[in-house]
């Protein structure tokens, strides 16, 4: 082994620690460029009786709060778990956030202190899907709080199958309207934003962006028999030069090789275990596919019967008893 797995959170975690790796990574994910940059606390208690509730990694850049989170293998509570963590990265701005001050009674010219809930910022949460595409082909999912209008005219089958596209722009237009209605600062809502990075899906298709060099950065270092020659491509970039010094196996403690060793047996454990967890999806699907074929087979025979019996006369009541389908469906044979 030359680097450690970058992909083991206690590897991400020394990476990640380094301001300009950080920055850099984000710029080259979200195609921005960052002036100002801020690591903050990642563990938080969140209630006197909750548990500490820990992020891999937690910043602010300027307009936003900016989780990374590694998920290493599969686990069921995935999308709600990063939910909380990204509603939680709201919540605690609530520390920061300035005071302004109010006429409590205009007749006694009282003043009152209130948070000024104006101050608050959009919150970006990045969660880097080491091997789960989470039956996803992209190479990431990006999701946003939107109007439920926009979302119901997308899903509106009626609106898309109509002939006339007078009726569909119109809809759009009154979507637009809706979505781009920014009083009050509406639009601080389709600025949070919950994104799934999926690792396997980004070195499959060897995505032409910068970030595509991280993700496989990521992945060449998960073989543990990886060697010094597979990274000679990164030694022109003074960025990837700085994590492969810190992943350099010569730097590691014996606690680290173990942490290495104990992490590997559970990998391959839950590999094994997903890999039987396929095999059973594949077995259900096809049961399932079997069942869906029968299905099409019997309507299909029934629909062959039903033509007979109308080219021989035979009333529409008389085929739907016979054969079980509609009125409807036999009169448009």
């Amino acid at each position: 082994m030359y680097l450690a797995p970058l992909n083991y959170d206690r590897f991400f975690n020394k990476i990640f620690s380094d301001n300009r790796i950080a920055r850099r990574f984000l710029e080259d994910f979200l195609e921005v460029e960052i002036e100002d940059f801020q690591l903050l606390k990642e563990k938080h208690r969140v209630t006197d009786d909750a548990s500490i509730v820990e992020f891999d990694f937690r910043c602010k850049i300027e307009g936003s709060y900016i989780i990374i989170d590694m998920q290493q293998w599969y686990k069921r509570d995935v999308v709600q778990r990063f939910y909380l963590y990204h509603a939680l990265n709201t919540g605690l701005q609530l520390e920061d956030l300035p005071k302004k001050r109010i006429l409590k009674k205009a007749l006694e010219q009282a003043k009152k202190k209130i948070t000024d809930y104006r101050a608050l910022e959009p919150v970006i949460t990045l969660i880097w899907m080491v091997t789960d595409s989470l039956s996803f082909d992209n190479d990431y999912v990006s999701y946003a709080m939107t109007p439920e209008l926009a979302v119901d005219f997308i899903k509106n089958e009626r609106l898309w199958h109509q002939p006339e596209i007078v009726a569909l722009l119109e809809e759009r237009e009154r979507v637009l309207k809706v979505l781009q209605n920014d009083a009050k600062d509406l639009d601080f809502l389709a600025r949070n934003r919950l994104i799934f990075m999926f690792q396997q899906n980004i070195i499959k298709t060897k995505a032409i962006k910068k970030y595509e060099r991280w993700f496989e950065f990521a992945e060449k270092t998960r073989n543990q028999n990886n060697k010094k020659e597979e990274f000679k491509e990164y030694e022109d970039d003074d960025i990837f030069v700085e994590m492969m010094q810190r992943l350099d196996r010569t730097e590691l403690t014996s606690e680290d090789l173990e942490y290495i060793k104990e992490e590997k047996v559970s990998w391959d454990e839950i590999e094994r275990l997903e890999a039987g967890m396929y095999e059973m999806g594949v077995k259900d699907g096809n049961k399932k596919g079997l069942k869906k074929g029968i299905e099409i087979g019997a309507h299909q025979m029934a629909v062959n019967t039903a033509g007979i019996m109308k080219r021989a006369g035979e009333e529409a009541a008389k085929i739907s008893t016979y054969t079980g389908l509609s009125i409807e469906e036999i009169e448009q044979l």
